[in-house]
């Protein structure tokens, strides 16, 4: 059946499967601050290729330059400027740096789940999935010693399994959805979930503007001062709206000397400001949800 002769009932049941619910922004944030900001990295090194069942040397050594020089530029600079993230990082990636993880961790930051290999939940059976998101979760928290509470699909690919796994997982929030830009609760076929979605956006993603492959027409198109400029204007709106303002970053892209001044430049310019709340996607999900009085908000 083509999609324009469809039931009404199964155009229905696409969209409402998993809904935006109700907004979950508050009307305050912690220490009276304006905004929160949200800084995350998705450390999929590795796993871009093994994924897809690639075995290229040059694809697998691109994964590693974003655990050799990457991640410790990143971590570098967020200490010096004392601001906290969230990294979401696949199992394999984990389990090939263990000791990259234990320092995300012991430098205050959170790691959330990212798949086993970057795989695609949406090509997945469903038993296969919910198998590789426990698998990553346990091995998690046997390399961390802190079991994950918010899950990043791995290139922002949600099952119609997903969210139900998620709630089998018992997990605070979600942030691989885009229904708005501020913090919301997930409905799944019509029940509030309690679970926060934080939203993504690919205009908050460093990747659309400079990912490379060289078979193919994908080039880098975007000046870097431009891509400070959308990340500017983008947080801005966040802040004269009293939102959120989440970005997403990989450490295999935005590590290198022509693009790290693009997150030193931005880190700055908020905290100029004078007036945002920089805290882990796990914080802010949990202050949206004390907020709103949801029961995630005890995870």
């Amino acid at each position: 059946m083509e999609p324009w002769e469809w039931p009404e009932t199964r155009w229905r049941g696409c969209v409402d499967q998993v809904r935006a619910g109700r907004s979950l922004k508050p009307s305050s944030w912690p220490g009276g601050k304006r905004c929160a900001v949200a800084l995350s990295f998705d450390s999929d090194h590795e796993t871009n290729e093994l994924r897809d069942g690639g075995a290229s040397v040059g694809r697998l050594s691109w994964g590693q330059y974003g655990n050799r020089v990457g991640v410790p530029k990143i971590l570098d600079l967020l200490r010096r400027e004392d601001v906290r993230a969230s990294f979401f990082v696949p199992a394999v990636a984990a389990l090939l740096h263990p000791e990259e993880q234990k320092r995300v961790i012991a430098e205050g930051h959170e790691i959330g789940l990212h798949g086993w290999i970057h795989e695609l939940n949406s090509i997945l059976p469903e038993q296969a999935e919910r198998d590789l998101h426990f698998r990553a979760a346990d091995t998690l928290e046997a390399i961390t010693g802190q079991r994950p509470v918010g899950m990043r699909t791995p290139s922002w690919d949600f099952s119609p399994a997903t969210l139900k796994i998620q709630r089998e997982l018992g997990l605070l929030y979600d942030s691989s959805l885009m229904a708005d830009n501020d913090p919301y609760e997930l409905v799944e076929n019509g029940e509030a979930t309690g679970i926060v979605e934080l939203p993504v956006e690919w205009i908050r993603d460093d990747a659309p503007y400079f990912n490379m492959n060289r078979f193919h027409a994908l080039r880098p198109y975007t000046p870097p001062p431009a891509v400070l400029d959308i990340f500017v204007r983008e947080f801005e709106g966040a802040r004269r709206e009293g939102g959120l303002f989440l970005l997403t970053m990989h450490p295999h892209v935005i590590g290198y000397r022509s693009r790290m001044f693009i997150l030193e430049e931005l880190i700055r310019h908020m905290k100029a400001t004078g007036d945002c709340w920089f805290a882990t996607h796990a914080e802010i999900a949990r202050h949206c949800a004390q907020a709103a009085g949801l029961r995630a908000a005890g995870r």
